[in-house]
């Protein structure tokens, strides 16, 4: 006799995200971006003058003053970025204002990318991780290009992290390409070695592969031109942008990179005491809490877009751990800025365990531990802005001591 069973019910389908739902975390990524500026125009912008990179850029453009000596390394992509605001006033505290709103916007975009990829909760505390380190509140109003390639390498790793996930449409090619020509532009080294894993992992993509090459192309076409212009060409412009840097090669600056964590824009040499090594305590767990997320993104069904992210910041690491002989805490901001997404995946992970297992005790101890690190960078970040303000207040009384020696002698 023939026994006849019933077909196994199929479980239903996932339900789409709808429009409603996708725009959910706009909220939450807009307060997290206005508290990041909030606390840029009360700790950073007061009392801050321009550095000297800063005045670099900004003298390409502004019509103030005579442009400075534009050197073999720099990329114009930051003199582009501050062009509207110098075009109207020659002030530093409306280009630090503008600076300021812009980069919070910058940011909400960048996250915006990923919103199809991740659920809020790991969306806004992606957000929150990189919106609350001193260096990312500290450049945010800074005429400088290590936090414009950060926020454009979250969107292009996102941008092919959706074609990875899904397909590679119009969308996810135009805002790929676009973001790496925007690091290209900004930092022409940034923006290859980003778009080298953002290549591997598109490998099997041809139309992705195309768009890539193409940003990037694009964005260094400047750079390529003016190294024919001025510069003897692209190779003579690299072997004199590496003299100035003091050679690139094999050296592992990782203990500078540590060091500079607690308050030192630019640690070169570095051969200095480590005076405060707690500041890099977050830093050195930063390897375990990437592949930890890495492993619950993979639980949730969402491991590729956080590989992706994983790989696109080592290779945005490298150079700078690696190949220099001198560390500066905004060079790392693009690997930051991209590992913001595993190292999210694993707090809420964790989160979400604790809660589920019922212990208060687990839930406090998290709390605190967030607590800590963003007092701990606020702290450094006082600190650090307090310095700034110090410095361009001694150059301002230099420089008004210059001024009035050098009328009262027109005058003699």
């Amino acid at each position: 006799m023939r026994v006849v069973t019933a077909p196994r019910p199929t479980p239903p389908a996932a339900p789409a995200r709808t429009d409603r739902q996708a725009r959910r975390p706009l909220p939450w990524l807009i307060t997290v971006a206005v508290v990041f500026v909030a606390v840029q125009l009360a700790v950073v912008v007061p009392g801050s003058g321009l550095a000297w990179d800063e005045t670099v850029y900004v003298s390409q453009v502004g019509g103030h003053a005579p442009p400075a000596f534009f050197s073999a390394p720099r990329a114009r992509g930051t003199s582009y970025l501050v062009a509207p605001a110098t075009a109207l006033t020659a002030s530093t505290a409306f280009l630090r204002v503008y600076l300021a709103v812009l980069s919070a916007t910058a940011l909400v975009g960048a996250l915006w990318v990923w919103r199809t990829l991740l659920p809020t909760p790991v969306l806004v505390c992606a957000g929150v991780f990189f919106a609350g380190l001193w260096p990312t509140l500290f450049y945010g109003s800074m005429a400088m290009p290590n936090l414009w390639c950060a926020l454009g390498a979250l969107a292009a790793a996102g941008w092919v992290a959706r074609a990875v996930v899904g397909r590679a449409g119009r969308a996810e090619l135009l805002g790929a390409s676009a973001a790496v020509a925007v690091v290209a532009l900004l930092r022409p080294a940034d923006g290859v070695w980003l778009a080298l894993p953002l290549l591997l992992v598109a490998v099997r993509r041809p139309t992705m592969l195309a768009a890539l090459v193409a940003g990037l192309l694009a964005g260094c076409a400047p750079w390529i031109v003016e190294a024919f212009a001025h510069h003897g060409g692209p190779v003579a412009r690299l072997h004199r942008a590496g003299e100035i840097q003091g050679g690139l090669g094999w050296d592992i600056a990782v203990d500078d990179q540590a060091k500079a964590l607690e308050g030192r824009t630019l640690c070169r040499p570095c051969d200095i005491p480590w005076k405060r090594p707690g500041t890099a305590v977050w830093w050195a767990a930063l390897p375990f809490l990437t592949v930890g997320g890495v492993f619950a993104a993979r639980r949730a069904g969402r491991g590729g877009a956080a590989v992706v992210a994983g790989a696109t910041a080592v290779s945005l690491a490298v150079p700078y751990l690696f190949l220099i002989a001198y560390a500066a805490p905004r060079f790392l901001l693009p690997a930051y800025a991209v590992l913001a997404v595993p190292v999210a995946e694993c707090a809420v992970y964790l989160t979400t365990r604790v809660r589920r297992a019922g212990r208060p005790v687990g839930l406090v101890a998290l709390a605190l531990a967030l607590a800590g690190h963003l007092a701990v960078q606020l702290q450094v970040l006082s600190r650090v802005a307090a310095s700034s303000h110090s410095t361009s207040a001694d150059y301002t009384a230099v420089a008004g001591a210059l001024h009035r020696l050098g009328g009262a002698a027109r005058r003699a």
